[in-house]
């Protein structure tokens, strides 16, 4: 499934795009999202802390995505 996954403030800073779509297996979950842009994106690891929504509700890592979140 292809999600799109949108930075703000200082995650865009540190990835250089304000947006980047992935592909991930079905039945994903956030947690699976965030580790992937970890590893293409080393530079998160220097965010102290942020949030995660989808679909503009905060949501837990556990949460499960669908295609075009």
């Amino acid at each position: 499934m292809t999600i799109t996954v949108k930075f703000f403030a200082l995650g865009r800073e540190l990835i250089g795009t304000d947006t980047v779509r992935i592909n991930l297996p079905a039945d994903s979950t956030i947690h699976d999202a965030l580790e992937y842009i970890r590893e293409q994106y080393p530079k998160v690891a220097m965010l102290p802390s942020f949030l995660v929504a989808c679909n503009m509700q905060y949501s837990e890592h556990s949460t499960r995505l669908q295609e075009g979140d």
